[in-house]
């Protein structure tokens, strides 16, 4: 019964009429149906002819568009991976050229930062550092070079910039989704790959930390005006840094496949005990700066007259030449680091 009604739809549609209402009324006043005594399949066969007919150009033009649009991103993707190496292949040479003069060669990084993304790099050079050491000991731990790697690594892109959480949750984050990558492409050593990287993030925080903490203890009063458009954030974040490191671990394992998620969840767990260390650092730099800079931010707040700066341009002069440093002499120094760790054993 369903093919009659199939058929007799087919014949009898009129694709000349303008409006669908003219269409289909017409087609059903055409084949004589009983309305009245339509079974459940028929019914769904009388729909979907009609939708068919009604719809296959629209089909059409949407398969196409969207096979255009997955060559439009193709595209886009290749396009921006093109402008990245482009400008790495430029900046390369210029520093060829300025590598004899120091005092250029300081202000080339600092355009670099300004022109390329700065989590780029950092990405790149955790992919690296950890292939690297995977490659100098395929057999062996891993753990211990690795982490001092990443140590040094969260501790330069930090070390200079603001404590806020956004800014540290980026850094953290950046690093550990490279070294997913890493641990996905290589899953018989991802539980070493992971332990190692957070292991050194933590310990990068805390030297981030304590060496700020250090900064404040020895900052002289004329230079406090530096903290103060991030006093109260700076306050309230070191305060929770223990948190925003759980919320960060958390939140990369659930976005990733399930055995990375599972061995992330573990070792987070297993982190908790080590996390008093980045707790008690973090609370007494909060007492620190309280200590010393809770007056003069007050009323320096209602003074100061502080120039807005682009959220780029800020970002680049806080991590300024340390975090390109990170791709020039400080990877070095942790790689060598790396090595003379592996070669003790």
């Amino acid at each position: 019964m369903s093919n009659t009604i199939q058929n007799n739809i087919l014949e009898s549609y009129n694709k000349r009429f303008k409006t669908i209402s003219k269409r289909v009324t017409s087609a059903l006043e055409d084949t004589k149906l009983d309305k009245k005594n339509l079974t459940l399949q028929e019914m769904r066969e009388l729909t979907s002819t009609i939708i068919n007919i009604e719809t296959i150009t629209l089909k059409d033009e949407l398969e196409s568009l969207l096979i255009k649009k997955e060559a439009i991103e193709r595209e886009l993707e290749r396009k921006a991976e093109e402008l990245q190496d482009t400008k790495y292949d430029i900046f390369n040479v210029l520093e060829d050229e300025f590598s004899e003069n120091e005092a250029a060669l300081s202000k080339l990084h600092q355009v670099k930062l300004q022109s390329i993304d700065l989590y780029d790099i950092l990405s790149e050079l955790v992919e690296s550092a950890i292939i690297t050491a995977l490659e100098k000991d395929s057999d062996g731990d891993i753990v211990e070079s690795t982490t001092e790697v990443i140590k040094e690594m969260t501790y330069e892109s930090i070390k200079e910039g603001s404590l806020n959480t956004i800014r540290i949750r980026k850094i953290l984050s950046t690093i550990l989704v490279a070294a997913i990558d890493v641990a996905e492409a290589t899953p018989n050593r991802a539980d070493q790959i992971l332990s190692a990287t957070l292991k050194g993030m933590r310990s990068g925080l805390v030297k981030s930390i304590n060496r700020f903490k250090k900064k404040l203890e020895f900052m002289p009063v004329e230079a406090k005006h530096i903290l103060i458009e991030d006093y109260d954030t700076i306050i309230e974040d070191l305060n929770q840094t223990d948190t925003l490191f759980s919320q960060v671990v958390a939140t990369q394992a659930a976005e990733s496949n399930q055995a990375i998620r599972k061995t992330l969840i573990d070792l987070n767990k297993a982190m908790s005990y080590d996390l008093e260390e980045l707790v008690h650092i973090s609370k007494e730099t909060a007492e620190v700066m309280k200590a010393r800079f809770s007056s003069f931010a007050k009323s320096a707040v209602k003074k100061a007259d502080i120039a807005l700066k682009s959220e780029k341009a800020q970002e680049a002069k806080r991590m300024g030449i340390q975090a390109f440093g990170v791709a020039r002499e400080a990877l070095g120094s942790a790689i060598k680091s790396a090595k003379d760790a592996m070669d003790k054993k």
